[in-house]
């Protein structure tokens, strides 16, 4: 089980290393802060910002929860955690949220370094990679931080995708360097928004799969038909 309390603090800090974790969190939920904090512990990244997806270019359209509604969700998902913070820069972007676009314009507009941006997502979502937009030279961009799955391991990763097994580490990252991919094994909880959904739809409860904070707000905003489901307080 991934420790989320050494982040739960408060007080100001300055971001030097940071990490992005996309998604489009319809609903966000314990799996997605599972990866966050696991990430940040994992390579002392002083920042993960939360960016929900303005067009998911690799997911059929949806038509699930507005992009409002998603990153208040996520605020609600991040309160309390010193080191997690929402962010909208992919909400505010014109067209599908690529990654490349995004770590390219953090880069140009904000003035992140490659060598300080650490990428994060799921060892499932990862062995697709070569289907992204921009792939390889997405790679180039920043880090790429897969935390493992509660089915996928990272290690594996290495013989499945050999021609990527050069630039996979394990360990913290140098103050400086290239661009590489950082394999993180952690104990991920079994979510998935999906099946969050369809819990809703069903009047299911949701014990443990997000905060309460959250089930109110989708409940409050009558989100995936949802109703009161005697969520487990978080």
């Amino acid at each position: 089980m991934v420790d989320h309390s050494r982040i739960r603090r408060g007080g100001a800090i300055r971001v030097t290393r940071l990490g992005i974790l996309g998604g489009t969190f319809d609903p966000v939920h314990y799996g997605h802060l599972d990866a966050a904090v696991a990430a940040q512990q994992a390579l002392g990244l002083d920042e993960v910002r939360l960016m929900p997806s303005r067009e998911p270019p690799h997911k059929t359209p949806f038509d699930q929860a507005g992009g409002d509604h998603r990153l208040a969700m996520v605020a609600l998902a991040v309160d309390g955690y010193e080191a997690l913070q929402a962010s909208d820069f992919e909400l505010r972007a014109p067209g599908p949220s690529y990654t490349s676009v995004t770590l390219r314009r953090l880069a140009d507009e904000q003035g992140h370094d490659p060598s300080r941006l650490f990428f994060v997502l799921g060892s499932d979502a990862f062995a697709d990679i070569g289907q992204w937009y921009d792939y390889p030279a997405l790679l180039d961009r920043g880090h790429f931080v897969v935390v493992s799955r509660p089915d996928a391991t990272g290690a594996p990763l290495r013989e499945r995708m050999p021609e990527l097994a050069g630039r996979m580490q394990a360990g913290r990252p140098p103050a400086e360097g290239a661009p590489a991919i950082w394999l993180v094994d952690a104990g991920t909880r079994d979510v998935s928004s999906s099946e969050i959904r369809r819990r809703l739809v069903r009047r299911e409860p949701l014990d443990h799969l997000l905060p309460r904070a959250v089930a109110d707000y989708i409940v409050r905003h009558d989100l995936y038909a949802a109703h009161d489901n005697g969520t487990d307080p978080a």
